[in-house]
């Protein structure tokens, strides 16, 4: 039955209502599930009667089950064919006549679909875009500029390929001189409706546009298009890099114009030129630099510029960054002129600066830090400074110098002036990028880091009183900035009257204390040994954890709490460089962690916040559970159930990765009975239906079915197991997930219950490795072979296993056998696996029927293969480099996008065979007691089967 139009827009607005919005995701869930779902969004998108939020909320539910329901991993279509051109005919004009907050929805559902289908199955799209231009219609011409530009934006960030190539030239060829007529028509219209400020902003719209496109189609290569027109074009983006209309201005000095946004996409634009295409494009720059320089001498501090000033700084940092356009640059008097009119007007601290510093503290810190995703007026003139720096670094560093001592004298009556000083310091003193690892780790050799710090900063760093706020920030940052320059003494000087700082009242202070003392406990040096380590940290560690615990408690509501995820990070750090040594202090993390977890359940609104919350809990799971893991599991499973009864989609792949791990700690032992309540939910299909949820989803089964193997038969879990298996198998992004699950159901489950099912395993893996499998799917079968043949001891080994593909059919295992897993073993990289491929081999020569008998030859392959791995016998180590833990990348941590693995909660290796330290010598006394066991066979097969090489080789194993 099709979905009903009236009851999905009654659900849509329920999931708005936050105490209706549980029960309206569940039952929107099932409509997905009817006919023309995605049919009927679309028509309560398009229905202009309905509220706004329910249309809008609409749209953000197509996009999700586009992204979601449109294609498999092979592009494959999940939808009925009829449904999908459906889609295809009427999104586009939909999009085109919506409000705008909903186009952008709609623009998003049309670049995952072009992501599948644009171009070979979407071939019409283009030639439809350019029929729906019009010279005059500038509400139309935004409609399908903005689904052009989510689509042609896909190209940005993507590397050079023939497919790719193949597809711009295809939009190219119907799209490009189109593309410059609206440009040119556009251009006529603004002059024609100059004093008209409806249509003017309409245009301008189209304009912005327009130049976003015009980035797009550029990204890759300078289109022919535009290189012949590229006189004509140069002329009308200097028109509008100068253009001024005061009908367009706005009141707001936060609130950027249309005027603005036009002329910051035309400096990124000409940044793009600048530096791939300046052979064609160089002789235009001259005029674009002196408009350049001239709009950012003109303009004024207000925060609406920042984007502009930002963007064109960045677009004089290419031309700095040219050898033939740098010259300009290197004359005392200009670079005089630079310092004074760009650099230091955009360094200086503006009252917004110290309103956003006052008013919105994490605001300020995100956009302070370097690598912040906003772009800054600091940070675009501070690039553009090193810049030239890097091309004339002495002549920059005295001109820089002079205005330096200049602020700082300033700065002993004026802490504004100090700041400014220190911040154009930072500007000529760092070489390259900061990293976020070692911050700054080259510097300029014309000035001194450290005695800079102590003769101007080090007292606003450790002064009680008199010092301004934004003073310690500079002190701290500056640090921060530096950490790889100070050597250890330094640094136990400064650590505490940092660890001090945190103490502060003020917001800022105290979390970019927390932030340089986080990066501090990361550092290492070249050989991945910590810098500070936890003997530096261990007599204060309980005492710095409990104040920032209290730090991040001091908010109650759960988006407040979450707010800032510095603090967290920093719990996380202490954590982890104090390993085992929290066990004093364990109860004490354990009840802040669960407290915070109780509360930020209720909203979780920062990904990066709990993302480390998490790390840390893993670190005290890992590292705090000497004395056993149950008394953990006790206090862990109350929250943690509840996290998984309430269905926080966003909390549960952390959840099952820590109750894995606890597991994984003690790996004998009956399971937990409320472990064991949990396993019918975990064989349900519903929970690995979330993609994200699937990796700990896998690894907590993985962990259950060693404790719980006699029950899981019992209690005919078995199959629902393998049916899981079965499914993961099926894609490719979770293979690898399925290998995980089959290794430990043969580990665990007793050969009486497994056999029956065996063949079908054999099956399934068979026509994966016939179609084209991934190296590493080969590499996981090729382990899977291994374990199996190794395991003689529970009923299974080699003869089993050929007995097994017998009967999916016969004499294939010597196919399998010869091209896959005596090739793949020798390419075997993990000791862990070359160990258990060396296992196999000497099992399967001492004790395989099929070998001694039916498979002469391959006896002989096997020794032969087993020889080549113990030439360089395989040690199975653990330790090394533990105690460092680095962190997922926060940039790609989003609300429930994907699975994000706890690197304090990492898998160990699986050794099935602990027991065998020294495979050389295990080898020889297998064989010498097989031998012995079969009265002299495997020294006569040695002797009858082996090349004189290979006889000589095995002397020192069998005598």
């Amino acid at each position: 039955m099709a979905s009903d139009l009236n009851q999905i827009a009654q659900l849509l607005n329920a999931t708005l209502d936050p105490d209706k919005h549980k029960k309206a995701e569940i039952d929107l869930k099932a409509e997905e599930t009817k006919p023309q779902f995605s049919l009927q969004l679309l028509k309560i998108v398009a229905t202009e009667n309905l509220e706004p939020k329910i249309r809008l909320a609409g749209a953000l539910c197509f996009k999700n089950f586009i992204r979601h329901n449109y294609v498999d991993e092979e592009r494959n279509y999940k939808l009925p064919i009829d449904e999908v051109n459906t889609i295809k005919q009427e999104l586009i004009g939909l999009m085109i006549a919506c409000p705008p907050t909903i186009q952008t929805q709609l623009g998003e559902a049309i670049s995952i679909i072009a992501d599948s289908d644009f171009w070979d199955r979407w071939d019409t799209l283009v030639a439809d875009l350019v029929s729906r231009f019009t010279p005059d219609n500038f509400k139309v011409n935004n409609g399908v500029l903005e689904v052009a530009h989510s689509i042609f934006v896909r190209w940005r960030p993507l590397y050079r390929s023939d497919e790719l190539y193949t597809e711009i030239n295809h939009v190219l060829n119907t799209f490009a001189v189109p593309f410059l007529n609206l440009l040119s028509a556009t251009d006529q219209q603004i002059t024609a409706h100059a004093n008209d400020k409806v249509a003017l902003k309409g245009y301008f719209d189209t304009m912005s546009l327009l130049i976003k496109v015009f980035y797009d189609l550029s990204c890759q290569d300078m289109p022919p298009q535009f290189e012949s027109n590229l006189e004509h074009i140069s002329t009308l983006l200097h028109k509008y890099l100068t253009y001024e209309n005061p009908l367009l201005a706005t009141d707001d000095d936060s609130e950027a114009g249309v005027i603005e946004t036009v002329k910051a996409d035309i400096c990124e634009a000409l940044q793009l030129y600048v530096t791939k295409y300046d052979d064609d494009f160089g002789r235009y720059t001259q005029v674009f630099v002196n408009s350049a320089w001239n709009l950012l001498s003109a303009i004024g501090p207000e925060t609406k510029y920042d984007n502009l000033v930002s963007k064109a700084l960045q677009f004089l940092t290419a031309i700095a960054a040219s050898p033939k356009h740098s010259l300009a640059f290197n004359d005392e008097n200009v670079l005089g002129q630079v310092v004074e009119k760009v650099v230091l007007p955009n360094v200086a601290l503006r009252e917004s600066d110290i309103e956003l510093f006052e008013d919105e503290p994490i605001e300020f810190i995100r956009r302070d830090l370097e690598g912040s995703d906003t772009d800054s007026r600091r940070r675009a003139a501070t690039d553009f400074l090193k810049q030239l720096q890097g091309s004339f670094e002495q002549l920059v560093t005295n001109v820089a110098g002079r205005y330096i001592n200049h602020y700082l004298e300033q700065g002993k009556t004026n802490w504004k002036d100090k700041d400014t000083a220190v911040s154009l310091f930072l500007s000529v003193a760092a070489k390259g990028a900061v990293t976020a690892a070692h911050g700054v780790k080259t510097v300029n050799p014309l000035v001194n880091v450290v005695d800079f710090f102590q003769q101007h900063i080090a007292n606003d760093l450790v002064s009680d009183s008199g010092v301004e706020p934004i003073s310690k920030v500079d002190a701290i940052k500056y640090l921060y900035t530096f950490r790889s320059q100070l050597t250890k003494e330094q640094w136990q000087a400064a650590f505490q009257p940092l660890i001090q700082n945190m103490g502060s009242s003020n917001y800022v202070v105290y979390t970019y204390a927390a932030i340089c003392v986080e990066r501090l406990l990361y550092l290492t040096d070249d050989s991945g040994t910590r810098f500070f380590g936890r003997a530096d940290i261990e007599p204060f560690a309980r005492d710095l954890l409990d104040h920032l615990f209290k730090l991040v408690e001091k908010e109650s509501s759960p988006a407040k709490m979450q707010e800032n995820e510095f603090l967290m990070r920093c719990i996380m750090r202490v954590l982890i460089v104090m390993n085992t040594g929290i066990a004093s202090f364990v109860d004490m993390a354990l009840h802040h962690l669960v407290g915070i977890t109780n509360v930020i359940k209720a909203n979780p609104s920062n990904p990066r916040f709990y993302y480390y919350h998490f790390e840390a809990l893993g670190a005290v799971v890992s590292f705090g559970s000497s004395g056993g893991a149950s008394k953990l599991e006790e206090r862990l499973w109350a929250p943690f159930n509840a996290i998984i009864t309430e269905e926080v989609n966003e909390f549960i792949p952390y959840i099952f990765q820590i109750l894995a791990k606890l597991l994984e700690l003690d790996p004998s032992g009956a399971l937990p009975n409320h472990f064991q309540a949990l396993v019918p939910s975990l064989v349900l299909p519903t929970l690995w239906e979330t993609r994200g949820n699937v990796p700990a989803l896998t690894r907590l089964l993985a962990a259950i079915i060693p404790r719980a193997s006699r029950s899981i038969v019992a209690e005919n879990q078995l199959q629902p197991i393998l049916g899981i298996f079965q499914k993961l198998l099926s894609g490719k992004k979770t293979e690898q997930n399925a290998f995980d699950l089959l290794e430990s159901i043969v580990v665990s489950i007793d050969r009486s219950a497994l056999e029956s099912y065996f063949k079908e395993i054999l099956s399934l893996l068979f026509m994966k490795l016939q179609g084209t499998p991934s190296e590493s799917f080969k590499v996981r079968f090729v382990r899977f072979y291994h374990l199996v043949s190794a395991r003689v001891e529970a009923g299974l080994g080699t003869d089993f296993f050929v007995s097994q593909v017998d009967l999916v059919q016969n004499n294939l295992f010597v196919q399998i056998y010869l091209t896959i897993v005596l090739p793949v073993s020798d390419t075997l990289v993990r000791p862990i696996d070359r160990k258990l491929a060396v296992i196999s081999f000497a099992k399967s020569m001492g004790d395989s029927a099929a070998f001694a008998q039916r498979y002469q030859k391959g006896w002989r392959f096997t020794c032969e293969a087993m020889l080549k791995l113990l030439l360089t016998p395989p040690k199975v180590t653990s330790g090394i480099g533990d105690d460092v833990v680095n962190e997922a990348d926060v940039d790609d941590i989003g609300f429930g996008l994907g699975f994000t693995a706890l690197n304090t909660c990492k898998k160990s290796a699986s050794d099935v065979y602990p027991e065998i330290q020294d495979i050389t010598i295990w080898v020889r006394q297998y064989l010498t007691d097989a031998n012995t066991r079969h009265n002299g066979a495997i020294a006569n097969y040695i002797m009858e089967r082996l090349t004189d090489e290979g006889k000589r080789a095995m002397a020192i194993y069998v005598s």
